[in-house]
């Protein structure tokens, strides 16, 4: 008899780097929950093409900033799928306004945390339970999490400050769950991001193109791509890190290294 096919939930799976990441996972023979908050089409497109891979798709729009939609995508994966292999929270956004730290609103900064930390932090504490209790039914077997956070962590942005403190968030929020799940056989990974081609960073192409091309902002000179995000979450997926937890795995082109 075949075992069925590992689940994985991926947060803002439609586009940009979320999307990288469904499809490798599809590739390496996951079934995928791809989650979305608003762009149903290009959720679809995504599906579309997980089971051309011959996977299973299922699309859940949902913010997971709101309690009630965060319940739903789980109970949702639950009844369609019956486990939860793994979660990804990918979910995020970027400030409306690039707006300097001493003229920044907190609409924006409410916006940003509620979105990009207090979803992640609290899906996964939903998902952390239901694993748990998967884990004690047999129905999985090393289960994992993984937060997608951005070198924004720890790199000061003064137009986009709340976009940094959220992302600062993200890094203790894996510290926190790492160190609290894995009694349970739960790992817990960040995965750190750095400058990836996606819709989100198309607007500052230019800057960064000077910085990463002319300048050397990055030892490794070229842009990242949400395939290679992808990769690193496969890494983790399919069990090759299996004694870390709480590790940060930069993907962002040697950006984080200190050199004179």
């Amino acid at each position: 008899m075949t075992a069925p096919a590992r689940v994985a939930i991926v947060t803002g799976g439609s586009r940009g780097i979320g999307r990288g990441i469904v499809l490798s996972l599809a590739a390496a023979g996951y079934d995928v929950v791809v989650n979305y908050a608003r762009n149903a089409d290009a959720a679809r497109q995504v599906g579309e093409q997980i089971e051309a891979m011959g996977r299973r798709a299922l699309l859940v729009g949902a913010d997971v900033s709101v309690a009630a939609d965060r319940h739903r995508l789980v109970d949702q994966t639950v009844a369609t799928f019956g486990r939860i292999d793994l979660l990804v929270n990918n979910a995020g956004v970027a400030p409306d306004v690039r707006a300097d730290l001493l003229d920044a609103t907190e609409e924006s900064f409410d916006r940003l945390i509620d979105i990009n930390l207090k979803g992640p932090y609290f899906l996964t504490q939903l998902v952390g339970r239901t694993m748990i209790g998967q884990l004690a039914d047999g129905v999985v077997d090393a289960p994992k999490i993984v937060i997608v956070s951005s070198i924004s962590a720890y790199t000061a942005s003064v137009n986009r400050g709340d976009y940094c403190v959220a992302k600062a968030g993200l890094a203790m929020t894996t510290q926190l769950y790492a160190a609290r799940l894995a009694e349970h056989g739960i790992n817990v990974y960040e995965i750190r991001p750095g400058i990836v081609a996606t819709d989100m960073t198309g607007p500052v192409q230019a800057k960064y193109d000077e910085l990463i091309f002319n300048q050397g902002l990055t030892p490794i000179r070229r842009w990242g791509q949400p395939d290679d995000v992808g990769r690193a979450v496969v890494a983790v997926a399919t069990d090759l890190l299996p004694f870390s937890t709480g590790q940060v795995i930069d993907v962002d082109g040697g950006f984080h290294l200190r050199t004179l």
